[in-house]
């Protein structure tokens, strides 16, 4: 029985009372949910459905709570039902509604864990948004390992997401990567304020291979042809590190873009219809201090110049436009300015910025080596940067390390314990569960030990106090996912997989004998305990496969 079934059953009780009692069964909600206990000894699952239904009937939560006990105790598949302090039920299942659990998650395979939590919400994920000025930096990686992790988390609630990278191709930024790339080309050193380290020295030297006339125009011609030539490239390889990494986005999105089509226009115009649009000193403002902004922001130079700011409320009201109904953006710890004009920027557009907009911001990551942070990559100059990273300890290890920690924290990655073969590495720990289910699958094929048909399946047999923990875990997984997608917090997953999963099953595999000895004849005890080891693989493959990593079946 899953914890949704239980839930069920629970409020199908409470039907039962209020419907013998004539209390108003309008007062009854239309789901409810059973949580686990933190104390193991007081049961396998516990409901405060009685504690939250006590006011609105009348009825003192002990006596309701009695009642439901007393209903809920000849249920199929409950075994005991004890009330507990002011009115919360503790149910105890009997071991053959337990271990169907087993059977569920086998038959359900990839599906097992996912939802309709969500379903409905449409909402644009747009993360990572290097410029295209050189390679993704250590920082921008955490938020490719996060991004991708909470987009295949909301998709599995049921959500309709976009993934989306932003090219920064329009501005000061791009004109001082030209004007490095020339001076390259030419064998003078990078401007005072321009782009330094060994890939501007490869880019220079490509976009010379493919246009080799470049350096015989004057400089300004010159220095466009490394603007186009020199961005693409730097595009290309972007896109293909993080296709390396695991990760793909459904739109890429150049600013640039936004200048062409006219969209500066088309939402200052937008503003302007909501009176948030002023003039002053030659500039036009946006009105964001009606928000809560510390200032208002400017969106025209008295030159007649754009703002970046500008560019920003452009490509919101795009996204709108396209029909998301909620923009989350993931920015670096040095944007939390950034999350006061954007929220303010989304009420001058008429939006809810609760509802419309979020943003999430995360924090520095840092690569150690012999206890020491790494300051400088040997390619990029400046900072360590993706490849980097995967160079120094793989792509599973470099994924589940920065999806593992909630992102507003900082976090050390120490390269000797992320490359150890051994259960202090997290991923490793992990990762070897999926690997040994496996091999306990393939050696039971060897010895003749077969699940067998889910209808032989003898689920009372899973009795001991180590499979039912194991089960208990297991049945967690649905729940973990939906708060994760909620909360926006992947490491929710990653952490349930180390300490709950990986954990009991550990703990069942060193007492709980799946394969038989010697000669011993096969049971179907070795059969049950077959299914609850394959429904162990099912979720922890799924998990996984939420953060991007992949789940061996030999290590």
């Amino acid at each position: 029985m899953t914890p949704a079934e239980l839930a069920s059953v629970v409020l199908a009780a409470a039907h039962a009372v209020f419907e013998q009692r004539g209390l108003d069964r309008a007062a009854l909600p239309a789901s409810t949910v059973v949580e686990r206990p933190r104390n193991s000894e007081h049961g396998d699952y516990a409901s405060t459905l009685a504690l939250q239904l006590s006011k609105k009937v009348g009825v003192p939560p002990r006596e309701l709570a009695t009642a439901l006990a007393d209903e809920l105790g000849r249920a199929p598949g409950v075994k005991s039902v004890e009330i507990a302090g002011p009115g919360f039920l503790n149910i105890r299942l009997d071991a053959a509604a337990a271990g169907q659990l087993a059977r569920v998650i086998v038959e359900a395979g990839a599906e097992y864990g996912r939802s309709d939590r969500l379903a409905g919400e449409k909402i644009n994920l747009e993360f990572v948004s290097a410029n295209p000025t050189g390679p993704v930096h250590i920082g921008g990686v955490r938020w490719a390992a996060v991004g991708d992790a909470l987009s295949r988390l909301l998709r599995a609630t049921g959500a309709e997401v976009g993934t989306e990278y932003y090219f920064n191709d329009a501005g000061s930024q791009i004109d001082r990567f030209a004007r490095s790339l020339l001076a390259a080309a030419k064998g003078e050193p990078a401007p005072e304020d321009g782009y330094g380290g060994a890939y501007i020295a490869e880019i220079a030297a490509e976009v010379q291979a493919r246009r080799p006339e470049v350096l015989s125009v004057d400089d300004a011609a010159a220095q466009e042809v490394f603007r186009v030539e020199g961005v693409a490239l730097m595009f290309d390889e972007i896109r293909s590190s993080l296709r390396d990494f695991g990760v793909e986005f459904d739109t890429y999105f150049n600013e640039k873009d936004l200048h062409d089509r006219g969209e500066l226009d088309l939402a200052l115009a937008r503003l302007r219809e909501q009176g948030r649009v002023y003039e002053s000193e030659g500039a036009t403002w946006l009105r964001t201090t009606d928000f809560g902004d510390d200032k208002d922001r400017v969106l025209r130079k008295s030159n007649g110049e754009w703002t970046y700011f500008a560019a920003d409320c452009a490509y919101y009201l795009d996204k709108r436009e396209r029909g998301f109904e909620r923009v989350v953006i993931m920015l670096g710890a040095d944007h939390h300015g950034y999350i006061g004009r954007m929220k303010a920027m989304a009420a001058c557009f008429g939006d809810d910025p609760e509802r419309n907009l979020e943003i999430l911001i995360g924090q520095l990551v840092n690569l150690l080596r012999d206890g020491a942070p790494m300051r400088m990559s040997k390619r990029a100059g400046t900072v360590i940067t993706l490849e980097d990273l995967v160079d120094a300890i793989g792509v599973d290890a470099s994924r589940y390390a920065l999806a593992r920690y909630s992102s507003d924290s900082p976090i050390d990655i120490d390269i000797e314990l992320w490359t150890r073969a051994s259960r202090d590495n997290p991923v490793y720990y992990v990762q070897y569960v999926a690997a040994r289910t496996a091999g306990v699958a393939r050696n039971a094929a060897e010895v003749g030990l077969v699940p067998g048909d889910a209808d032989a399946f003898r689920p009372e047999l899973l009795d001991h106090e180590k499979e039912n923990e194991l089960l208990k875990a297991l049945a967690e997984f649905p729940a973990v996912v939906a708060t994760a997608a909620e909360l926006r917090e992947p490491h929710r997953v990653a952490r349930y997989l180390e300490e709950s999963v990986a954990a009991s099953f550990h703990r069942f595999y060193d007492n709980c004998r799946v394969l038989p000895m010697g000669d011993e004849e096969v049971t179907d005890l070795h059969r049950a305990r077959l299914w609850l080891n394959n429904a162990t693989r099912t979720v922890i493959a799924n998990g996984l496969h939420l953060l991007g990593v992949s789940a061996p079946e030999r290590m």
